[in-house]
């Protein structure tokens, strides 16, 4: 089978628009896991009054999130590792979130 190059594969709209989005989504919430963890926590402990209580933790997570989205070297960077996973899909026909899985032990 012929291996597929990375320049070679065309990114429809959905995926330029909201798929690698989405992936950078998850990335930066992953590299912002502390300012996360604090508005979740945060939240938990105000209830009703966490729109107000939690105006500063909510304003240093979007700031965390927000450097990450209008960064083109982070959207280049989850663009590589989309196409990689198109890539390993178009030749195995297996998704990365299935590959990901364990297989039963017992068989």
């Amino acid at each position: 089978m012929e291996k597929i190059k990375t320049d070679e594969i065309h990114l429809r709209h959905v995926e330029t628009d909201v798929l690698i989005p989405k992936m950078m989504r998850e990335k930066a919430k992953e590299i912002c896991v502390e300012k996360v963890e604090a508005f979740n926590h945060c939240c938990k402990d105000s209830g009703f009054l966490m729109v107000l209580k939690c105006r500063e933790q909510n304003a240093a997570l979007k700031e965390c999130l927000t450097i990450h989205y209008k960064d083109p070297a982070f959207f280049e960077q989850c663009k590589q590792e989309y196409i990689k996973e198109k890539i390993e899909f178009l030749t195995t026909g297996v998704a990365t979130k299935n590959r990901k899985q364990k297989l039963p032990t017992s068989m």
